[in-house]
């Protein structure tokens, strides 16, 4: 069988423009390689830094991996695209205009008999109160709209400058892995109580790395495409993390 594709947290935007560039570049070479025998595509959150729809403005830029989006979709390769905690202000450009399945909640999947929970994992945990709050005005229509009122030119560049200011904070200690105190462990377990799954699948983390919850279930993070250029493959047998050499 073909096989199905997962990677997470691009984060085109940031730190500055060349970089940005040169990592859109980079994934689109990745997307090169895997179109002949991928089934499926999966981006599971925070592809932008930055991401508003205004009613008649997108932001501009990243028009080459937009573009292979619909390259893949026009072929018939779905692709699916998760909100994350960056790029959660999507109002149907994508599904319009590229053909991407726009998912803003976790999504169960049976793949070859196995089954897949599939979520960015930002506001998940027992322990995620601050931020799910957060999430909460960021979620809000009154809010969006709000938000709306700012011209473009405003709105985004702010919002950018403000992501910036927060960045190094926000990926300081993530390379830490603790184990059982993870918060989407925490939250892996409780789906776990009434749930079989054999892959829980996120991004959002920035951390690739693949942890037995038990014999049967697996806790996958996909890492990023800042430092590690990571994703995960199924085979329809087993899944894999891989990472993206030119």
């Amino acid at each position: 069988m073909k096989k199905i594709y997962f990677a997470s947290d691009f984060h085109l935007g940031i730190p500055n423009a060349k970089e940005s560039t040169e990592r859109e570049h980079r994934i689109i070479r990745w997307l090169n390689m895997i179109k002949a025998d991928c089934a499926e595509l999966f981006i599971v959150g925070d592809i932008f830094d930055f991401w508003f729809e205004y009613n008649l403005v997108v932001p501009k830029g990243f028009v080459r991996l937009q573009a292979k989006f619909a390259e893949f979709t026009d072929a018939g390769i779905p692709v699916h695209f998760f909100h994350g905690n960056h790029d959660l202000w999507q109002f149907g450009y994508f599904e319009k205009e590229l053909g991407v399945k726009v998912h803003a909640k976790p999504v169960i999947r049976n793949f070859n008999g196995k089954q897949f929970y599939i979520a960015h994992g930002d506001g998940l945990g027992p322990e995620q109160v601050k931020f799910k709050l957060i999430l909460g005005m960021y979620r809000n229509y009154f809010f969006q709209r709000l938000f709306a009122f700012f011209h473009p030119s405003i709105g985004i560049g702010l919002a950018n400058w403000f992501s910036k200011r927060s960045k190094q904070k926000t990926f300081d200690g993530n390379e830490t892995f603790y184990g059982e105190n993870e918060f989407l462990i925490a939250h892996c377990r409780s789906v776990l109580v009434n749930n079989k799954f054999d892959y829980l699948l996120f991004g959002h983390r920035h951390l690739p790395l693949i942890f037995d919850l038990n014999a049967e279930s697996k806790y996958v993070n996909l890492g990023d495409w800042i430092g590690y250029n990571s994703y995960a493959v199924f085979d329809g047998d087993t899944l894999k993390l891989e990472t993206f050499v030119d």
